[in-house]
């Protein structure tokens, strides 16, 4: 094999190659080995050694260093653009949906005798939610139909005496009349008579008759008076019977006004839109008054979010709220906050914090905002105690990231 001297290889660029690595940078970098002889087309081995020179690292480092400074820029910016539009908002994991929820319970006692929703059934203001067997109420209306009749009658029956007793007044009153006329009479004959009993031209018996008959008429027309008293005092109690009827039939039309109403509760019907839930009455079930039928959900919803009270010194009522519903994330719902709570949740509680006494310990309190749905979803089944996540708009100017994508 023909060997080649080391001698005969090029000195130059071998130290070149060796202050090549001898760099600090590329000082503990792995050196190429030679590489191994290639054979000739004779046979032989081609003894002369071929190296190529090692590549420069300083361009892979500075480009290494350049492409970490451009994702720590990209990083900071996005960083920044994140705080800057999150600082336009204010939001809590800690707010649910609220409705004034209430029993349905009948007024009336009786039997079921139809119910025709089912659990969690939508329905619409007046529908019927539950029956109760309307006999026994059918009956007490018509009987209390009857007392009026009869209150009216009796009232009728009173207003019939009053007009007879007027008219015996008036009767009585043209009877002193007439007493009152035939004693004047007896009285101008009986003065006549007398003084022709004194002068001898008439008879003492003439006078003494005439004088009778006036006293007569005294005596009739006193008589006269005293029935005509009579009479207008019978009319005084008649008028007061009357009045008694007439207070017997108002009576008898409250009966039976009642009656109606009784006879109205025996329908249970919803007076507002809403949803039939825990539905526990039964066809043929007893029922008695304030006995729960089922539970109802008004169509009435908003949300109810425990901001901190770090949180509220931007939020005012109207302020724009985007909702994310737990249950329908593909729903987002537009509101706007209606009011804030004047006063802390732990205030309205039970039994509300002690802070006078003991140690004390300061806690950031929780305030509820009370937050209206401007667009509740169609189709979807909204409740109480159903998780929210609110966003409101505390700051109306438009931020970077909104700035950028009007642009872009």
């Amino acid at each position: 094999m023909l060997q080649v001297d080391e001698s005969l290889t090029d000195a130059p660029e071998a130290d070149a190659d060796r202050r090549e690595f001898d760099h600090p940078l590329l000082r503990d970098m792995p050196r190429e080995a030679p590489r191994r002889p290639m054979p000739s087309a004779r046979g032989g081995d081609v003894a002369i050694e071929q190296r190529e020179r090692p590549r420069t690292a300083r361009p892979r480092r500075l480009a290494a260093l350049s492409l970490g400074a451009l994702l720590l820029a990209s990083v900071a910016g996005g960083g920044y653009l994140y705080w800057n539009n999150a600082s336009h908002y204010e939001t809590t994991d800690d707010a649910f949906i609220a409705a004034r929820q209430f029993s349905v319970a009948p007024k009336v006692a009786g039997y079921l005798t139809a119910v025709p929703v089912t659990d969690n059934q939508h329905i619409a203001a007046g529908q019927v939610i539950a029956r109760i067997d309307d006999r026994d109420y059918q009956t007490a209306l018509a009987k209390a139909e009857a007392e009026v009749d009869a209150a009216q009658a009796n009232i009728a029956n009173i207003d019939a005496q009053i007009a007879v007793q007027q008219a015996q007044v008036a009767g009585n009153a043209s009877q002193v009349q007439q007493q009152q006329a035939s004693l004047t009479f007896a009285q101008q004959q009986a003065s006549r008579y007398a003084t022709l009993a004194k002068d001898g031209a008439g008879s003492v018996q003439n006078a003494q008759q005439y004088s009778s008959q006036q006293r007569q008429a005294t005596a009739g027309l006193q008589s006269a008076k005293e029935a005509l008293v009579a009479a207008a005092r019978q009319l005084t109690v008649l008028n007061a019977e009357r009045a008694s009827a007439n207070a017997n039939l108002a009576q008898a039309i409250a009966e039976r006004d009642q009656a109606k109403l009784n006879l109205s509760y025996t329908t249970i019907t919803a007076a507002q839109p809403g949803r039939v839930v825990q539905l526990s009455g039964a066809v043929g079930q007893y029922v008695q008054p304030g006995t729960a039928v089922a539970m109802f959900v008004p169509d009435d919803v908003w949300v109810t979010a425990n901001f901190k009270e770090t949180q509220l010194d931007q939020m005012r009522p109207g302020d724009a709220v985007t909702l994310g519903i737990d249950a329908y994330p593909d729903h987002p719902v537009k509101g706007h906050v209606a009011s804030v709570q004047p006063g802390s949740g732990t205030a309205f509680s039970l039994l509300p914090a002690e802070n006078a006494t003991g140690n004390y310990v300061k806690i950031v309190q929780r305030v509820p905002v009370k937050i209206v749905l401007d667009d509740p979803p169609a189709g979807v089944a909204l409740g109480p105690g159903m998780s929210v996540l609110p966003a409101v708009r505390v700051d109306p100017n438009p931020s970077v990231l909104e700035r950028l994508e009007t642009v872009l």
